[in-house]
């Protein structure tokens, strides 16, 4: 097919290439405009926008696909299809419609779960048993289109949320290539809004960890901040960054040391395995213990 591809991040190039593999025809490629990064601030392209570039395909990255003129060179393309994953611009009504068979979106969920814009650290977050991917006809509200093909993976009892996007990332290239080979004969369903939840973006205000919490509520935030924006807490007067966690057996004072790095929490205990101290890069507990030298029982996150 004749494909407009429409993405931003890491998640987006894994589709990308796949389509490219499939032998598909990108006509061109929409994404995100360069934006300052580093400490000099020079212009950085988006990660689509690199690919797109070693690839040799044509790139646009628009402010606004709102105007008459963007429109218009958007539907001069001539595309079969639109594929659109974590794209970051609301699609107007006349981009909607400009492809012959529509825009498929491939969401990391198993919608109606997790509509919005953090599905993959929500589902974590929440405690889901299970998460995946759904390739959707897109229309115009936030991800209320009807589904055309899903593909459901159980979340791993120490899974990151890094770890489950690149598991998501291969699902969502496979399955948006299964569809696009059976597109003629998928039947649509549309989503049941009884069952309807919303996957906030995520605040860096709700990273720091409050150790009063249970275990299992701590261990899910942890794991399902990381790696970015990162749960954090206080030990020893800096900021430390908790990159991965498992439940752990103990109890006692919420935030005290119990051995090595495993944390008293309001109830039961969780264990962290690696960090990232403020300023350096991250490590498994065991190298950072030979420098921190945390005694046991004292406390943590003040």
């Amino acid at each position: 097919m004749r494909i407009v591809f429409m993405g931003t991040p890491d998640f987006s190039v894994t589709v990308l290439d796949a389509l490219v593999q499939a032998g598909h025809e990108i006509a061109c490629v929409y994404t995100q405009p360069p934006r300052p990064a580093g400490r000099g601030q020079a212009e950085r392209p988006t990660p689509v926008h690199a690919r797109a570039n070693d690839l040799g395909l044509p790139v646009r990255h628009p402010k606004t696909l709102r105007d008459a003129d963007a429109q218009a060179a958007f539907a001069a393309l001539d595309a079969d299809v639109a594929v659109v994953v974590a794209y970051g611009l609301i699609l107007p009504q006349a981009v909607l419609d400009a492809p012959r068979k529509g825009c498929l979106n491939i969401h990391a969920s198993l919608l109606p779960r997790w509509r919005g814009a953090a599905p993959i650290q929500r589902a974590i977050m929440a405690g889901d048993a299970e998460t995946g991917v759904c390739i959707m006809q897109m229309e115009a509200g936030l991800d209320t289109g009807p589904v055309l093909l899903r593909r459901a993976i159980q979340i791993g009892e120490t899974e990151t949320a890094g770890a489950l996007h690149d598991r998501l990332a291969a699902v969502g290239a496979e399955a948006i290539i299964a569809a696009l080979n059976a597109l003629d004969h998928l039947t649509p369903e549309p989503q049941p809004e009884a069952s309807v939840t919303y996957a906030a973006k995520i605040d860096k205000a709700e990273a720091r960890v409050d150790w009063t919490e249970p275990a299992q509520q701590i261990d899910r935030k942890i794991r399902g901040l990381s790696p970015f924006p990162g749960a954090w807490t206080m030990i020893g007067g800096k900021r430390v960054k908790l990159i991965g966690s498992r439940l752990a057996q103990g109890s006692g004072d919420a935030g005290r040391v119990l051995d090595g790095l495993t944390i008293a929490c309001g109830q039961d205990a969780v264990e962290i395995t690696e960090v990232q101290p403020e300023g350096k890069p991250r490590m498994a507990v065991e190298a950072y213990l030979r420098g921190a030298r945390i005694a046991p029982s004292v406390f943590i996150g003040e």
